[in-house]
């Protein structure tokens, strides 16, 4: 994680989709919310990305009969067969699946792996030659050729039948030969990697062949373990090869995985897709990084237990020297990157920067510098690099575009591979970062953290820790959902693991405390906290240890919490109307006793994450997760929201504080979706108002899609078509009956009324509003004024004259003393608190803390 602070931002999401998800699933809010966000708005779409067992008639594949009947020909006439692969996880297992295929077809195929360091990225005319003088009748490239027209014209004229399996991008003049790509023809999965389109073409060998059809997955371990590494998006069909992969890779005899992941010390039964991605890709990635790729295929093509383990030795010694040479070239390549800073692309080179390893610098620096890069490894003359990119920035058409500076290139949008001429070097770097400055928006270069949904800090317990695992595999495409609890801190920071690399901490929000760790960053990058508020995003996971599982949380980034006005609604009517409102309104009359705000909730219903859910019409009860969580994952929605209290006076500047700034207008909002600096306000809105102004004035609430009830309301209240979320806890009831009793409990402020305006003599106009009112923090109502009017007058202590007869005045009647109870109003009022206490008691009490 970069330790310095951060924006986040979502989508909008539709509200109502997510409900019926919810329902539909059986999920939680929180669960159903990311899926929405993630595209998933009906109940089939949902349950068949749930399910993962997409799965496509491999015939359906553009190229792929004429293929098959190609490589069945050459079988059936015992031809040479050569595969030719490539040097990275997904061209080694590609090549090793088609191998074991074309072996239990009955042929005796050989095969062709390229040296990064001699040969280059992919079929080469040396390489054909090489071939034909080996007598090859048919070459069957995978994980490249798509781009190698004039390559596949020397092999069809040197007379080898050549059939291209690739999924990187084509040129436009496609080889003229059998081609298999699943984007090309219109195949279901257009995102398959290498190694997906050699498990098609393997199951479309058998069926045609007359095999038996579950031959054509024996090699699904190999399928999954490149699909994650070559980082293709896992939707559709390739979440099925990774989720069936990954239970096939738990279970596998090949003696080369068993031996691999032993050195990684990885039991089977652990087998994730993150360990395919972290432990297991990188050591058989340091094969073609460091030497050649053959140990890595030998590896994966050997019977041998004994064999298996010395080289998966080998590779772990390997990948060691990797990381050691990474480690070098980051901090070179990090200083150069400097000079650039201004740049929209960064290219940065060195003489002696290994070319095995400056693919995995370049992704070192697009997380440091938020922006496309290009590492170039310098020998003499010439270098070989790798380019990394943003997801708003097409590296491979920036490429394309400064083509004249390359001797060649290829890849794809994120990641792609060059040669050039090292005076050529000055001139790329220029036209690249042109390319991207045009390409892109300053919003684009700016660090943002993608969020999947807002949640209360309640939420993070173990039931949504394993509730999200269904969403796996995670990776490209479906990365783990990222949550975002705002208005948290953060406490207890202490070092962990060896040199203090690492941070724990406890995340505190509200009522609720959760562990959290921070990898790769120690406890000082936790400063910026220091016990203040902030919006934390995090990513929430099962941490097992010593026998037991638990939630944890991992920090992403530390976003500041920032303040903001709000919208104050209700409030803009002249006192002295709102006064002789309340004059003419009857003290005696109580609202109904009952109602969806004044009934207790029911025991039954559905259950969520971390609080109950019960729906009761237009009612959400929300009660427990904080004002914070539940407005601000309503915000996010882009639907508006009104957040009803009881006394907007004494609420309004700590809803600033939480939520203002989610209401701010401007900021990176022109970016796309919603972000904490303001889209969200721009989306939707965020207004507060009393539960007073609600009841008198309905109108105010029909705007609103939402309406989170941050204190209790005393009655039901008509709110049109809004849904209403209960959101209050234990301190907002005692708040609310704080205000109750200054709003209906009136001897305090008629003794201190009555001596202002005996102070004030014949009071008129604004002095008549001070004397009523009064002079501390928190000027009484014009509600609570129109009472102390009402009492006063009932006692004959005071005349009273409206705004319809001159203007308001008041005139002291120099009664005797008095008891108040003489007053049918203060008895009235004394006693609808009284019911309004009582009824909350037995009521509502029962809130969670």
């Amino acid at each position: 994680m970069d330790p310095r602070p951060s924006h986040w931002s979502c989508e909008p999401y539709d509200t109502a989709a997510a409900a019926r998800l919810a329902t539909g699933l059986g999920l939680s809010p929180i669960a159903a919310t990311v899926l929405v966000r993630r595209g998933f708005r009906e109940l089939d779409e949902a349950r068949r990305f749930l399910a993962a067992e997409e799965r496509h008639d491999p015939l359906e594949m553009d190229g792929m009969r004429e293929a098959c009947e190609l490589v069945l020909e050459h079988v059936r006439r015992g031809s040479r067969i050569v595969v030719h692969g490539d040097y990275d996880v997904d061209g080694v297992c590609s090549t090793a699946m088609l191998v074991g295929a074309l072996r239990r077809l009955g042929a005796a195929p050989s095969w062709e792996l390229p040296s990064r360091f001699g040969d280059g990225y992919g079929l080469s005319t040396v390489a054909v030659e090489r071939l034909a003088a080996r007598g090859a009748e048919l070459l069957i490239t995978v994980d490249c050729g798509i781009t190698a027209a004039e390559e596949v014209a020397a092999a069809r004229g040197a007379g080898i039948d050549v059939v291209v399996t690739d999924h990187h991008r084509p040129a436009e003049v496609l080889p003229d030969c059998a081609v298999v790509h699943p984007a090309l023809g219109g195949y279901p999965c257009p995102e398959l990697c290498a190694a997906g389109v050699v498990l098609k073409l393997s199951e479309a060998l058998c069926a045609l062949a007359g095999h038996d059809p579950r031959e054509g997955e024996e090699d699904l371990e190999l399928a999954a373990l490149a699909t994650v590494c070559d980082l293709v998006p896992l939707r559709g069909e390739n979440r099925r090869i990774v989720r069936e992969g990954l239970r096939a890779m738990s279970r596998t005899r090949r003696p080369g995985l068993r031996a691999l992941m032993a050195v990684a010390a990885l039991e089977p039964a652990e087998v994730s897709e993150q360990a395919l991605g972290f432990r297991l890709g990188p050591r058989l990635n340091a094969a073609g990084r460091m030497q050649r790729a053959d140990a890595a295929l030998e590896l994966l093509l050997t019977d041998e237990w004994e064999r298996a383990e010395q080289v998966a030795r080998e590779l772990d010694l390997l990948n060691r020297d990797r990381q050691e040479a990474e480690t070098r070239i980051v901090f070179a390549a990090d200083a150069a990157c400097s000079a650039q800073a201004s740049a929209a692309a960064l290219v940065v080179a060195g003489e002696g920067w290994h070319p095995g390893v400056v693919g995995i610098v370049a992704s070192r620096l697009v997380e440091r510098w938020s922006r496309p890069c290009v590492v170039i490894g310098l020998d003499g003359g010439s270098g070989r690099g790798s380019g990394r990119s943003i997801g708003a920035y097409d590296l491979h058409a920036g490429l394309a575009a400064s083509a004249a500076h390359l001797r060649r290139f290829g890849g794809h949008r994120m990641a792609a591979g060059l040669e050039i001429e090292a005076d050529e070097l000055g001139a790329f770097r220029r036209a690249f970062a042109a390319h991207a400055a045009a390409a892109l928006a300053p919003a684009d270069l700016v660090p943002v953290e993608r969020v999947d949904a807002v949640v209360p800090g309640t939420a993070l317990g173990l039931d949504l820790a394993e509730e999200l695992e269904r969403l796996r595999p995670f990776g490209a495409g479906n990365p783990s959902p990222t949550l975002l609890v705002p208005a948290a801190r953060v406490d207890s920071v202490a070092g962990m693991g060896e040199e203090r690399k690492h941070a724990r901490f406890t995340l505190v929000t509200g009522g609720a405390r959760s562990r959290g760790v921070l990898f790769g960053a120690g406890p000082r990058a936790l400063a910026a906290a220091d016990g203040e508020p902030h919006d934390l995003a995090l990513r929430l996971e099962r941490n097992r240890w010593n026998g037991t599982v638990e939630p944890r949380v991992i920090l992403r980034a530390l976003c500041p919490t920032r303040a903001g006005p709000l919208r104050v609604l209700g409030e803009d009517e002249p006192f002295w109307v709102r006064a002789e409102r309340e004059l003419e309104l009857d003290p005696r009359a109580e609202a109904p006793p009952s109602g969806p705000l004044a009934s207790p909730p029911g025991a039954g219903g559905p259950s969520g994450i971390g609080v109950p859910m019960r729906t009761r019409g237009g009612t959400v009860d929300r009660r427990g997760e904080g004002v914070a969580g539940v407005a601000g994952d309503l915000l996010s929605s882009g639907e508006p929201v009104l957040i009803a209290v009881a006394d907007v006076a004494r609420r309004r500047e700590s809803l600033e504080r939480l939520l203002g700034g989610l209401a701010e207008a401007g900021g990176l909002a022109e970016a796309g979706g919603l972000t904490q600096a303001g889209g969200l306000a721009q989306a939707g809105g965020l207004a507060v108002a009393s539960w007073t102004a609600l009841s008198t004035r309905p109108a105010l609430s029909r705007r609103f899609r939402h309406v989170v009830a941050f204190d209790p309301p005393p009655a039901p209240v008509g709110l049109g078509p809004a849904v209403l979320h209960l959101a209050w806890g234990t301190a907002e009831l005692d708040f609310t009956h704080a205000v109750w009793r200054s709003e209906l409990e009136l001897r305090p402020a008629l003794t201190d009324a009555y001596r202002a305006l005996r102070e004030a003599k014949a009071p008129r106009g604004e002095a008549l509003r001070q004397a009523l009112a009064g002079t501390g923090r928190f000027p009484r109502s014009a509600e609570v004024c129109g009472r102390l009017l009402r009492i006063l007058g009932e006692l004959e202590l005071i005349e009273y004259t409206g705004c319809a007869s001159g203007g308001p005045a008041c005139t002291l009647r120099g009664g005797p003393r008095t008891e108040l109870e003489r007053s049918p109003s203060y008895r009235a009022y004394r006693e609808r608190l009284e019911a309004l206490l009582g009824r909350h008691r037995g009521a509502v009490a029962a809130a969670p803390a």
